[in-house]
């Protein structure tokens, strides 16, 4: 333990430099204290159980995040964020910058005369598309919700899915095998 103490406030700090492992008898945790942290840590650490579901997970093909905002910088640091969240989950990413658009509003300085004098404001907005391929739902629900979660303020997204379904049975077979039966008219 390392004290400092203060002589003009008369005050002093303690900082903890020393881990200290004790066991509780009675149950199967230890107790582990990390400057000043006391944190109850189970002894052996089981492995999450997976769990299999009857329905089949959806099919992505592509995965589109277009992101919106009007600060390069922070559109670069999302950016590199995702793609290394991508990369983590083994997931393929293409990312690519679509034009800056620039919307310029011209208003008069005086709200009813002095058409001469007038005021633009300009408001820029930066793109950012990532295109995420061949994800399963699972896969893409635990990205999408990573991201979200720390999405920066003044930045917007915006996601397209296609997802992948299979053929109805209806279109399976070729048209032009099956021959409609003919209707015999009735005379009466």
């Amino acid at each position: 333990m390392c004290v400092k103490l203060n002589k003009k406030t008369d005050s002093y700090a303690v900082s903890l430099r020393f881990l200290f492992v004790s066991t509780h008898s009675s149950t199967n945790m230890k107790w582990v204290q990390f400057s000043n942290l006391h944190i109850d840590v189970p002894k052996d650490l089981a492995k999450p159980e997976i769990t299999i579901s009857e329905e089949p997970d959806a099919l992505y093909k592509r995965l589109s995040v277009l992101v919106k905002g009007h600060d390069k910088a922070v559109l670069d640091s999302y950016e590199y964020f995702a793609v290394l969240a991508a990369e983590e989950l083994g997931i393929s990413i293409k990312v690519h910058e679509p034009p800056r658009k620039i919307e310029r509003f011209t208003l008069l300085k005086s709200v009813h005369i002095f058409k001469k004098h007038r005021v633009q404001y300009e408001m820029r907005t930066l793109y950012r598309c990532l295109e995420l391929e061949h994800l399963t739902g699972s896969t893409a629900d635990v990205y999408l919700e990573y991201i979200q979660r720390n999405l920066p303020e003044g930045v917007a997204m915006e996601v397209t899915k296609t997802k992948l379904e299979q053929l109805p049975e209806h279109i399976k077979k070729p048209i032009w095998e099956t021959i409609p039966e003919k209707k015999e008219e009735s005379k009466s």
